[in-house]
Formats: structure tokens, C-alpha cells, sequence
């Protein structure tokens, strides 16, 4: 089944997206909003286990593909780490929508996730779009320090050679945001680089006002 754009839309109206690149803050900027408006935060990350235990090995291959352990997982070229992320980032989406429009129907929803330019023009507005980012340059032990990555990190670690596993991640997420990161920039969108230095309760404030929560 395929939704016209439109429709899509039309039923998302009430979602305001957070995105951007890895270690960008849009964590965050989503976490702060959300407790300051009194707003429901829909973290996609947070339900992949949920929509994991949903999906089936015809459907969603990649969401199903099992790696005997981390040598397995970190083992495979850059190609083919960068493949199975975006399958797996395709896969999940039509869970992520149907959770968005039910949760959405009647009130607003801040959604954390990890969409780029090309499917923010066909699920929303600018408006209700911010993008967080940074350079990807690396990224990898960045993203293994935050608490809510600890078990990649652990994951990361019982590798046999865990500084290749972590080359592996870092040329992976350059290659997959590296020319994101720069088309941000030039879009029509609202970003904030997380290099200008500002605080997490600033880039709050900033985004709210794009949302029209609060006035300039």
C-alpha cells in the first residue's frame, strides 16, 4: 500500500520533526523541548526493538539480519555496513509513520529521528522540520560516550580489534552525512551547527521559535 504524499502530510500535521546528523544534539534539543512544552517525545531509536519483534524476514531483511557477534557485525566493508543502514532506516519507516499518526491524531508530537532533506519534503512542512548537525568527522567515540549508546559502546568493544571497528563506524557515518551535512546548509530548512558553540538550552529556544512556540 502506498499513501499519496499529501495524505501523508495532511495526517502528520501535528508532528514537528528533529533531525540531522549523528551527535548533531537533536537528542537533545528533542528531550529539552519536550519537558519544557509539555510535549510527547517519539524517540525512533527508542521503539527499534518494538518494531524489530514486528517486522518478518520477507518484509524487512535488513531489520532481521543476525550477526553472530561483533567481528561479524564490524567485519563487513564499508559498502556494506552503509547498505544495511539505510535498509534498515527504510524498513522501519512504515512503523515509525503509523506510531506517528496514531500518537499525532490529537495533540502535538516532537520526533526525534534520523530522516534527511529528501523524505522531510515529502512528510512535512519546513516548519515543523529543524535539523541538528555537525561535521561527521570522527564521530565514533562521541557516540559511544553518550549513556543512552552504552551497549553499542560495550557491543563496540568486544570486538577483537575494536580501533578498526571503530574506523569502520566513522567512515561509514562520513560517508552517509558528509554531503547531508553540507546540503543542510544550502537548504531551505532551519539548522543549527552544533560547532557554533551554543548552549542545548539555546538551540531549544531557537528551534521553538521555528515551531512557533515562542516569539523571537
Amino acid at each position: 500500500m502506498i499513501f499519496a504524499d499529501n495524505v501523508l502530510k495532511e495526517y502528520l500535521k501535528n508532528v514537528y520533526f528533529i533531525t540531522g546528523t549523528p551527535c548533531g544534539g537533536k537528542t537533545t534539543v528533542s528531550r529539552l523541548l519536550s519537558s519544557m512544552y509539555g510535549i510527547t517525545l517519539y524517540d525512533i531509536d527508542s521503539m527499534y526493538d518494538t518494531h524489530r519483534a514486528a517486522s518478518d524476514k520477507e518484509h524487512q531483511p535488513c531489520m532481521n539480519t543476525v550477526f553472530a557477534d561483533a567481528d561479524a557485525f564490524f567485519g563487513r566493508s564499508t559498502d556494506e555496513y552503509l547498505n544495511w543502514l539505510k535498509g534498515v532506516t527504510k524498513e522501519q519507516l512504515s512503523f515509525i509513520l503509523l506510531d506517528l499518526i496514531r500518537l499525532s491524531a490529537d495533540s502535538p508530537v516532537i520526533c526525534d529521528c534520523h530522516i534527511d532533506m529528501t523524505m522531510a519534503d515529502l512528510l512535512t512542512d519546513p516548519s515543523r522540520a529543524a535539523f541538528m548537525i555537525r561535521e561527521p568527522v570522527n564521530i565514533a567515540d562521541e557516540y559511544c560516550a553518550r549513556a543512552d549508546h552504552a551497549d553499542f559502546d560495550s557491543f563496540l568493544h568486544s570486538a577483537s580489534d575494536p580501533d578498526k571497528a571503530k574506523a569502520l563506524v566513522n567512515r561509514t557515518l562520513y560517508t552517509l552525512n558528509a554531503d547531508h551535512y553540507a546540503a543542510v546548509k544550502r537548504s531551505r530548512y532551519m539548522w543549527i551547527d552544533r560547532s557554533e558553540g551554543l548552549t542545548p538550552e539555546e538551540c531549544a529556544r531557537r528551534t521553538a521559535v521555528h515551531f512557533g512556540w515562542e516569539t523571537a
